[in-house]
C-alpha cells in the first residue's frame, strides 16, 4: 500500500514585482500511516507554504505531491478539490467555524458536501464531537463556545470525512497553555487511534517532542529537526 502522503522535489516560488522569491527548493517528505510528524521552523521559513502545497491548497511550481501514490498536485482544480475533500483534513490556527451554524452543523456540512446523507452525517458528527468532550455543546453556536471548544469543533470537522492525512498549522497556537495541552492530548489520541498520517506545525517544543519525529525547513528543504 502506498504511503498516504509523499512530497518529492517540491518547489514553490512566489513571484513579485521584478523578483522571484523561492520558498521551497526541492522539498522531500514522506508521511507514513500512523505517523505524527512535527514541523518546527522559524517564522518565514515556509511552514504554511509547505502545508498548503501538501494539502493541495496551492499547486507546486515543480516536483510532485503524491497522495496514496497518485500525483495529486498536478491535477486540475476540480481533481485536487476532490482529493482534498476525501483524503486530507486541515486544521488551522484560527478555527474558521461558520458562525451562523451550530457546532454540530459545522461538522455535518463537509460530510454532506462529500455526499453523505444528513442523518448519517449528523450521527457521525455527534459521535466525533462527543469524543472531544462536547456532547453538551452540540447545539451551541461558535460565539457561545470557549477557544478550546471552538478548536475541538474545528478538529472534528477536519476528521469528519475520514481522511488518511491530517495537516495542522499551529492548531493550539491561540490557546492558553493548559487548554492547548488538553486539546493536543485529544488530537494525538484521535490521530493515533485512527492510524492517520499527520504533519503538525508548531512552535511549542514540548508538543513537538511528543510526536514521532521532528522535521524543519532549511534553505527551502525539509531536513531532520
Amino acid at each position: 500500500m502506498s504511503d498516504p502522503l509523499v512530497l518529492r522535489g517540491v518547489q514553490r516560488v512566489y513571484r513579485g514585482e521584478g523578483e522571484d522569491l523561492p520558498i521551497l527548493r526541492g522539498a522531500d517528505l514522506t508521511l507514513r500511516a500512523g505517523e505524527i510528524v512535527a514541523l518546527v521552523a522559524p517564522s518565514g521559513a515556509g511552514k504554511s507554504t509547505l502545508l498548503h502545497v501538501a494539502g493541495l491548497l496551492d499547486r507546486p511550481d515543480g516536483g510532485a505531491v503524491l497522495v496514496e501514490g497518485r500525483d495529486a498536485g498536478s491535477l486540475p482544480d476540480a481533481g485536487r478539490t476532490a482529493v482534498r475533500r476525501d483524503t486530507i483534513g486541515f486544521v488551522y490556527q484560527f478555527h474558521h467555524l461558520l458562525g451562523e451554524f451550530t457546532a454540530l452543523e459545522n461538522v455535518i456540512l463537509p460530510q454532506m458536501i462529500a455526499g453523505r446523507s444528513r442523518p448519517q452525517a449528523r450521527a457521525h458528527a455527534a459521535a466525533l464531537l462527543t469524543d472531544f468532550g462536547l456532547a453538551a455543546r452540540l447545539d451551541h453556536l461558535p460565539g457561545k463556545l470557549s477557544g478550546g471548544e471552538k478548536q475541538r469543533v474545528a478538529i472534528a470537522r477536519a476528521l469528519a470525512n475520514g481522511p488518511r492525512v491530517l495537516l495542522a498549522d499551529e492548531p493550539t497556537g491561540n490557546l492558553d497553555v493548559a487548554t492547548a495541552a488538553t486539546v493536543f492530548d485529544e488530537l494525538l489520541a484521535i490521530v493515533r487511534g485512527q492510524g492517520l498520517a499527520a504533519l503538525i506545525a508548531t512552535h511549542n517544543p514540548d508538543l513537538a517532542a511528543r510526536m514521532d519525529r521532528i522535521v524543519t525547513l532549511r534553505d527551502g528543504l525539509v531536513v531532520a529537526g
